[in-house]
């Protein structure tokens, strides 16, 4: 999958849903593995602001990013937009401190990066797999579910208690269109809660035009003609779906369509794509920034562990014990690899169990039995000394012996009970019976030592 940005500039000016401010942005387009960006051009040496999870400073009401003294407010339906269009790499001048609300939703932001046309760029994106099963439950009461899949695959459900709008639910997956189905929902106010949001010095600049307002309990009409007379309109009233009359919904489940809107801009702050099926449940913006912060723990993990084989103890060993004994000349104690899982003519992994009846854990140490590492490098280079006779016409014919190892590091300790991954990998090819090899073991989901190692193949006399 390639990176993408936009071909040309395209600017779009507002009113900052929260601040109230006049705000004019310019999008424009950026070089690759530069992700989504924020200049602050209001501000002296204009500081820019990364699209990042780690950069989120607020989430009342709407995500809120800063780096150092700039901050940009409300910024996930431009964020929706650009993913929802498959832009990576974009920088965004603003004049204020808050994305413009437009009509609040993304349809005015899609229509321009659409109008401003997005090209493919060389490089390559780098995604987010999701390849196991993820929960993630917010303090809130939100929780979000997390599978496998080969697309993005987004699903929420939202239930606010309400007669007015009961459950929804909406699901869209990334070769879905997203302008037309996502795009155009608009953010929502109930409108028992305007005052309290009057009070904590938001929605300076929200008005019926931007946003749909939700009526679910019996408001008195001179309430109704007193909120008419502060948003300068003739009257007031509710329609028959609870929807103050001047505006309709967009769709049915417009809630339910805005709140994934919302979620994909949230997962945007990843910094990269995901393959995954995500359902979240009652999302809200705090809740979406926790499970992205669970997400990155797990793709830097997954980033660290790239290249980490997947051992099934059920699988069949490609060499168990007794075959790996008919190409190696060592024996117990110093057989250090109990079967071979993986053969290629690059690489190899060989497994060892490790249990307290080793003879080492007499001696290392008494009550406190500790995996050697010294023993480590010679389980490794036992393991790639499989891989350099595989490679030979006469396998059983040659011995496998280490010139020099380099770059050895100790990373986790290994006790009885664990089960040591040992993965070598060629280098470069054999050349004049000298092989070159870099290994790697893990234990579980950390990696417990590795090294570069050299070595030399001989005739057997």
């Amino acid at each position: 999958m390639k990176q993408r940005s936009i071909q040309q500039s395209v600017t779009l000016s507002g009113v900052g849903l929260h601040t109230g401010q006049q705000v004019t942005i310019t999008i424009q387009p950026a070089p690759e593995n530069h992700g989504i960006q924020f200049k602050r051009v209001d501000l002296e040496k204009q500081p820019k602001v990364k699209a990042d999870v780690g950069k989120v400073v607020s989430t009342n009401r709407s995500t809120s990013i800063k780096s150092g003294e700039a901050s940009v407010h409300t910024v996930e339906h431009l964020l929706s937009a650009l993913a929802g269009l498959g832009v990576h790499n974009a920088l965004i001048d603003i004049n204020a401190n808050e994305v413009p609300i437009m009509d609040g939703s993304a349809k005015a932001f899609v229509e321009a990066i659409t109008k401003a046309g997005i090209e493919e760029q060389a490089a390559e994106i780098a995604t987010f797999e999701i390849d196991e099963p993820l929960r993630y439950q917010h303090e809130s009461g939100a929780e979000y579910i997390a599978l496998p899949s080969e697309e993005l695959e987004l699903t929420t459900i939202v239930d606010f208690n309400s007669d007015v709008l009961g459950e929804q639910c909406a699901t869209w997956s990334a070769v879905s269109n997203y302008g037309d189905s996502i795009a155009p929902c608009r953010t929502f106010v109930f409108l028992k809660d305007i005052a309290k949001l009057a009070e904590q010095g938001l929605v300076k600049g929200g008005d019926l035009s931007n946003a749909i307002v939700i009526a679910d309990e019996l408001i008195p009409q001179t309430e109704l003609d007193a909120l008419a007379a502060g948003l300068g309109k003739d009257s007031v009233s509710i329609d028959g779906e609870g929807i103050l009359n001047t505006s309709k919904l967009r769709f049915k489940n417009e809630i339910a369509r805005h709140k994934l809107l919302d979620l994909l801009g949230d997962l945007t702050l990843l910094g990269r794509p995901i393959k995954g099926k995500i359902m979240a449940i009652k999302p809200g913006h705090s809740a979406n920034v926790g499970f992205v912060k669970l997400l990155k723990e797990q793709y830097l993990k997954q980033r660290k562990l790239k290249g980490k084989p997947k051992y099934d103890p059920n699988q069949t060993p490609l060499y168990n014990t007794v075959q790996i004994m008919e190409l190696l000349p060592h024996r117990y104690p110093m057989l250090l690899v109990d079967k071979i899982v993986e053969l290629s003519e690059t690489h190899v992994v060989g497994i060892k169990n490790i249990t307290f009846n080793e003879q080492i854990f007499q001696g290392h140490f008494p009550n406190n039995p500790v995996f050697p590492g010294v023993l480590q490098v010679e389980a490794m280079a036992q393991t790639g000394g499989i891989l350099a006779l595989s490679l030979q016409d006469d396998p059983r014919g040659w011995d496998t012996y280490f010139l020099k190892v380099d770059n050895t590091k100790f990373k986790t300790m290994v006790t009885p009970g664990d089960t040591l991954i040992i993965k070598m990998e060629l280098l470069e090819p054999i050349r004049r019976g000298i092989v070159k090899m870099r290994g790697t073991t893990y234990v579980g989901d950390k990696i417990a030592s590795e090294g570069e190692f050299a070595a030399q193949i001989v005739k057997r006399s």
